[in-house]
């Protein structure tokens, strides 16, 4: 593994040691103080955050690595200078390169130009710390993931298509329930679709609520994403139906609510069921640095 780009790269083998290693960080944080020593690392943020930043920094500093963040403060990627020559400069003196960015190209442009590993944060395609991270909240509660279901319920977006190609690679049943008009890219779901197929998974996509059926776990994400003017009323005319209340957690039979926050209860989700006792949002939250640094671990330790 060269970079962490997206999960779709990866083979069942190295999703599922990603995850274990996660695992083992996780359980033993002094096993790993010094995986990182004098590793530097260079954040690349093009968008506000909140987990993604706290959660990289504080992992880095945990592995006994150095983090240098950079904002719009510097100039905006592609516009004050070159997208490869940012790579090939912060190549010059880091480690590795850390990007929340807008487009998808971005961070495919800086993995390419530069000479060092490059994790994807967030773009406008994937979203595949979250991802690694929900799958890691999963296995710690259900085990085996093969053959579990997980269904996503809401705006088809970023984070839906990791947890699809997650799901797929994984041999997890995913259901996707979404209105019209709002279904993941259509070149994601037929490259999901066969890699589901090839290791004994499923991917079903739907609008109607009724045919959720039985689930493991629902997961949703906000209706209103960063930087979105969509009046709050259409939208909730829109996506009303979709709610997650404890209707749809009990019909379903889901043991575990997701989300991957921020959240706006009453919206997308009832407080009731964000606050319950089959709420993991807090481990997902808590498992992005495991998940993080698993995946630093890999592309940098002993390297």
């Amino acid at each position: 593994m060269d970079h962490f780009l997206s999960l779709k790269t990866l083979s069942k083998v190295e999703l599922l040691e990603l995850i274990e290693l996660a695992k083992k960080i996780k359980a033993e944080p002094q096993a790993y103080r010094k995986a990182l020593d004098g590793k530097s690392v260079v954040m690349l943020f093009e968008k506000p955050s909140l987990r993604t930043r706290v959660s990289f920094d504080i992992g880095i500093n945990k592995l006994g690595g150095h983090v240098v963040y950079l904002d719009q403060q510097n100039g905006a990627l592609g516009k004050r200078e070159p997208v490869s020559d940012f790579a090939t400069n912060i190549s010059c003196w880091a480690d590795a390169i850390v990007a929340r960015v807008f487009a998808h190209s971005t961070v495919a442009e800086l993995a390419s130009a530069g000479s060092v590993p490059v994790i994807n944060a967030l773009c406008d395609m994937y979203h595949p710390c979250q991802g690694l991270a929900d799958f890691l909240a999963l296995a710690e509660n259900l085990g085996d993931l093969s053959n579990k279901k997980l269904a996503y319920v809401g705006d088809g977006n970023n984070v839906t298509h990791s947890l699809m190609y997650g799901a797929a690679i994984l041999g997890m049943e995913m259901t996707v329930l979404c209105p019209q008009g709002c279904f993941p890219d259509g070149e994601v779901v037929v490259d999901v679709q066969k890699i589901a197929q090839e290791n004994g998974g499923k991917l079903v996509l739907t609008s109607d609520v009724a045919e959720l059926g039985e689930q493991d776990a629902i997961y949703t994400d906000t209706w209103i994403s960063m930087g979105d003017d969509t009046d709050l009323a259409d939208i909730k005319a829109k996506f009303g139906p979709y709610q997650v209340n404890e209707a749809m957690m009990g019909k379903s039979g889901a043991q575990y609510f997701m989300h991957c926050l921020p959240a706006y209860r009453g919206v997308e989700v009832t407080a009731e069921v964000i606050d319950s006792d089959s709420s993991i949002i807090l481990q997902q939250a808590e498992n992005r640095m495991h998940a993080q640094n698993a995946v630093l671990v890999t592309l940098l330790a002993d390297k």
